[in-house]
């Protein structure tokens, strides 16, 4: 399987909406430009042909509701058979390939351990994320949306999770089995290392993601000890973004946490837990450095994009540069495997 590169232009007013959305996410764009045409996108999939073309003549596709001046030229262009000209000049600047290298592990990969909905703080609907996972080659997709204690990011309690179970496997059964999405979480290490769910709740995932989200200052030894505790957990599968660092973006930049690093990855090799190499540009998370040295100890990894949005699932392929760069043997990479054998591993403590 190869690399696809996410929703393509049939001709249609929908798909120059979404992939005019996908572009701009994969060129970190601030939401709202993109919450414009995905929402127009919204508004006319469910219209017949006939009434948008009728409309784009008439002048009247603005008495839509989500459809402004610049959504109703792309559509009206579209509709006359024309590349719209905002989409062609968003390849020209965001289609090319992201980053040099990179491509036979990404090819390799077969789906991606972490990504967030608008259940949390993600920015579009599950469907959507699962849909542009399609698009991109992936034959699974992991839903990680954040657990409780993270307000900020409207993280998920029992009862929202519970919910959320039952929307992902109306998607699947939506689905024709070439692909599935999988249940999973990105759940808080406390600050004593005990995970932010219940563990009847984290019994019914297929996939749990476990990352520190606050007090990233902490002393190296008590984070030592923190976490470590976390990877002990038997529900505990990937650490995500290990050190917590913010290395560019509208976010600011923030500093490492402080741990040790052989410490917590000679813990990861003997618990079977993958070290997330999380994609994002403003992450590059590990740090190249504890990256060389979880190859050396022995470590299983996960390349994770970290998406908040379908364009952002295109990241991974900064993690894939990473990792061929170093050299890394793709069948340590988990989500190189198919998802029966993912599951298999990841269930296998529990």
């Amino acid at each position: 399987m190869g690399p696809m590169t996410g929703p393509s232009y049939d001709g249609s007013p929908v798909a120059a909406l979404r992939r005019i959305a996908f572009l701009l996410e994969r060129g970190r764009e601030e939401t709202y430009k993109v919450k414009a045409f995905r929402s127009a996108a919204d508004t006319i999939l469910p219209l017949p042909a006939e009434e948008i073309a009728e409309r784009a003549r008439a002048g009247t596709l603005r008495e839509l509701p989500g459809i402004g001046a610049s959504t109703a030229t792309v559509i009206a262009e579209a509709v006359e058979g024309r590349v719209p000209e905002r989409l062609a000049a968003l390849e020209e600047k965001s289609g090319g390939p992201l980053v040099e290298g990179g491509g036979s592990i990404r090819a390799a990969l077969r789906g991606d351990l972490h990504s967030h909905s608008d259940w949390s703080d993600g920015g579009s609907p599950i469907e959507e994320m699962a849909f542009t996972a399609i698009e991109l080659g992936h034959e699974y997709l992991v839903l990680t949306d954040h657990s409780p204690r993270l307000r900020v990011a409207n993280g998920l309690s029992v009862a929202r999770l519970t919910r959320q179970l039952e929307v992902v496997e109306a998607v699947n059964e939506h689905l024709d089995g070439s692909f599935r999405l999988l249940k999973g979480i990105e759940v808080d290490i406390l600050d004593t290392g005990g995970l932010d769910q219940t563990e009847e709740m984290l019994a019914q995932l297929d996939v749990r993601v476990a990352s520190v989200h606050s007090k990233l200052a902490m002393d190296a030894r008590p984070m030592t000890r923190r976490m470590v505790n976390a990877i002990e957990n038997p529900f505990t599968n990937v650490l995500g973004h290990c050190t917590g660092r913010l290395v560019t973006g509208s976010r600011g930049t923030r500093g490492q946490s402080e741990f040790d690093a052989r410490t917590v990855f000679e813990a990861c090799v003997a618990n079977d837990v993958a070290v997330e190499i999380n994609a994002r540009p403003e992450r590059r998370d590990p740090p190249t450095a504890l990256l060389e040295l979880a190859i050396e100890i022995g470590c299983l990894f996960s390349i994770d994009s970290d998406a908040h949005a379908p364009g952002q699932l295109d990241f991974q392929v900064y993690g894939c540069a990473r990792a061929e760069e170093l050299g890394l043997d793709p069948d340590r990479i988990v989500n190189t495997w198919s998802a029966d054998r993912l599951l298999a591993w990841a269930g296998s403590k529990i």
